[in-house]
Order: structure tokens, then sequence, then C-alpha cells
């Protein structure tokens, strides 16, 4: 219960980008354009697979479901921020903002998975091809998928913790959407066993995934230095690259975000952190493997190609 000279609180204020009102119709110009190039980005490599025959093998369907986490999250947080931009200040619910902040949770949280999973499939293409049909069957591919979302769903029920804080008083976030932490620091609720479930879930879901990825890198490198032809390498490295550089885009994000050091006095600094891996990254993954990757290249050029017989014949 709050105490007599406090009112419990019931909305929060989000008070967006402070002291960068004067910018809010760049701010606002510039987030939305990268919000469309998202969508379309993602949308496009979401069709491509799923409408491509030759593109319906293990790697081009995880990076589908790559592309539609990309999407939901953006989709999750942007709107709302854009509606911020405008306003200065926007008023949410104390229940929406725990719907957006579990949301964030399963839409973040599962890209981690699916990254791993993403490397396990190139080190069996790279060190075990022989085996590589046998085992990425669609089954079992499917099964990796839906066990993701299913153990990302069990772990983001921390949110429940969240939703028994209470808040009274200061009702004030100064972020653009509902994040972890400045909800804990808001609350008025004892947080420490939240905190330590937190961390809990933060090493199963962030901790531990990179450390596997960075076994399965290290095993696929040293394979690739045992490849005798410089050709045989240069392929070998060429199937994973774009994976790679996911890897570094996603996991440099995190780092940039939560392991860099941060004054208290320089708020705006660590929301436009948050940005790199709410927009930058799901911008960035079309683009690598776009630009990479033959076989999503040729499907493009296949799918504008139809497109413009398409629209000669009406």
């Amino acid at each position: 219960m709050c105490e007599d000279n406090q009112t419990e609180v019931t909305v929060f204020l989000l008070l967006g980008f402070q002291g960068l009102y004067k910018y809010k119709i760049v701010l606002f110009i510039v987030f939305l354009l990268s919000y469309i190039v998202v969508l379309n980005g993602n949308l496009v490599l979401i069709v491509l697979v799923s409408t491509s025959d030759h593109l319906k093998i293990p790697m081009f369907i995880f990076l589908k479901h790559l592309a539609v986490a990309d999407v939901l999250i953006t989709t999750t947080i942007i709107p709302m921020m854009l509606d911020i931009i405008l306003r200065d200040v926007k008023e949410v619910s104390v229940t929406s903002c725990m719907i957006q902040l579990y949301l964030f949770f399963i839409f973040g949280f599962v890209q981690c998975f699916l990254i791993v999973i993403m490397s396990y499939d190139r080190y069996l293409a790279i060190c075990n091809p022989m085996r590589y049909n046998s085992i990425m069957v669609p089954h079992v591919c499917l099964k990796m998928i839906v066990g993701s979302w299913l153990f990302i769903f069990i772990l983001s029920s921390e949110i429940i913790m969240v939703c028994q804080l209470q808040f009274c008083g200061l009702n004030y976030i100064d972020h653009f959407f509902c994040d972890f932490s400045p909800i804990v620091e808001l609350s008025s609720s004892d947080t420490s066993i939240l905190l330590l479930v937190d961390f809990v879930v933060s090493i199963l879901v962030v901790f531990i995934p990179f450390f596997l990825i960075l076994i399965t890198y290290i095993i696929i490198f040293f394979t690739v230095l045992n490849i005798s032809s410089n050709s045989g390498r240069k392929k070998a490295f060429s199937t994973c690259s774009s994976h790679l550089a996911t890897v570094c885009a996603y996991y440099g994000t995190l780092i940039t975000v939560y392991m860099a050091p941060s004054e208290e006095s320089s708020f705006n600094t660590n929301k436009f952190r948050s940005l790199l891996y709410i927009v930058v990254t799901p911008m960035m993954n079309p683009i690598i493997y776009s630009l990479r990757n033959y076989e999503i290249k040729q499907s493009l050029k296949k799918s504008i190609a139809n497109i413009q017989i398409h629209l000669k014949t009406k």
C-alpha cells in the first residue's frame, strides 16, 4: 500500500527525448523513414523466403523468423515513440506499459536463440557437411523454431513479478518506451528478488547463447583454416559471412547499450543507444543478407522481373 501522502500510480508519463523538442520534426521524419525501411526490408525477406522454392532451406527459414522478430520488436516500440515525439509527452496506462515490456522481452530475447540456431546450422554446413541434410530436416528445424518461441514465452513470464510492483507518487519515465530498468527504478516495492531473477534470465537468453555462438565460430574458424585450397576456404567463409555480420551487429549493439558506461546526466545518450537494437539492427539484417547472399539477390531480381512482366501484360 502507498503511504498516506502518496497516490498510487495508474498511468506513466513517457518523456521521450527531452531537450530535443526543437528537432522533433526532424526526429519524427528520420524515425518514420527508418521504420518504413525496417518494415519493407524485412517483409521483402519474409515474402522471398516464403514464396521462393530454392530459399526454403534451413538457413533462410531461420532468417525469415529473425525478420519476423525484427518487424515485431520495431512495431512494438516505434509507433509509440513517433507519437511521443509529436506530443512531447505521452500518458500510458500501467497495464499498457506492462504489455509493451512483455512484448519487448519476447521479440528481443527470441532473436538470441534464432541467431544461435543459425550458427549451429552454419557449423553443420561447414564442419559436418555429410550429415547436414540428415540432421537439418524440416521437422527438426520447425521444432527448433517453435521451441525457441515457447522457451522465450516462459522466460519472459518474469513480467508477472514486474506487474506485482507497486508505484507510488512519481510516474515520470525518462524514456521513449516502457523499458525494464526505468520501470523498476520507479517502483516503491522491494525489487531485489526481481533483479536477481532478471540477472538469471539475462544469463540464459543473452550470455549462454553468445558463449555457444563464440564456441561454434571458433570451431568453424579452425575448420576453414584446415581446408587446403584457397577457393575452398573462401567458399566456406562466404557461407557464414552474412550470419557472422548479423551476430556482430546484434551483440555489438547489446554490448554498446548495456556494458558501455553511462552517465546519469546523459539520458538522451542512453536512449539513442537503445535505438541501436530497436532500429539499427533490424534495418541492417536485410541489407546484410541482400548484399552478401547470392540466393537472396537472385530471388529478388527474379521477383522484380516477374512483377515487371506482370505489369507489362496488363
